[in-house]
């Protein structure tokens, strides 16, 4: 039994990954202020909804990468992951910036009111 290359084989991988990765991405941080813009399709109509919140937590994996947006919606925290580079993701706005020390901020989940507010970045 002959083993593949396995530098080759990730060569491949990579040429077929980066013909779906997309552009016109703005640069995201942690603690990033974003609203992104999502295609949903309902039945046989396309809407667009937005959805907005602070970035909690990043993973950069090529294509895979994913961020996590936490809001507060009615005294109720809710996280929500999205795949940066999916083709149902329309658009993505950087609302404002803040100052962060962490890589993950899963410490706000334990913070509420003005505890969970962040320092804007100058």
């Amino acid at each position: 039994m002959k083993q593949k290359n396995y530098g080759e084989y990730l060569y491949v991988k990579n040429n077929i990954e980066n013909k779906f990765i997309n552009p016109n991405i703005p640069k995201i941080s942690i603690g990033d202020n974003i609203k992104i813009k999502l295609q949903i399709k309902e039945g046989n109509k396309n809407r667009i909804q937005t959805s907005e919140g602070i970035v909690i937590s990043k993973k950069n994996t090529g294509i895979n990468t994913s961020i996590t947006i936490r809001k507060i919606i009615q005294n109720i925290g809710v996280e929500k992951i999205y795949l940066i580079h999916s083709p149902l993701i329309v658009d993505i706005n950087i609302i404002n910036k803040a100052k962060v020390r962490k890589s993950k901020l899963f410490y706000l989940r334990k913070k509420s009111g003005k505890a969970a507010k962040l320092k804007a970045r100058k």
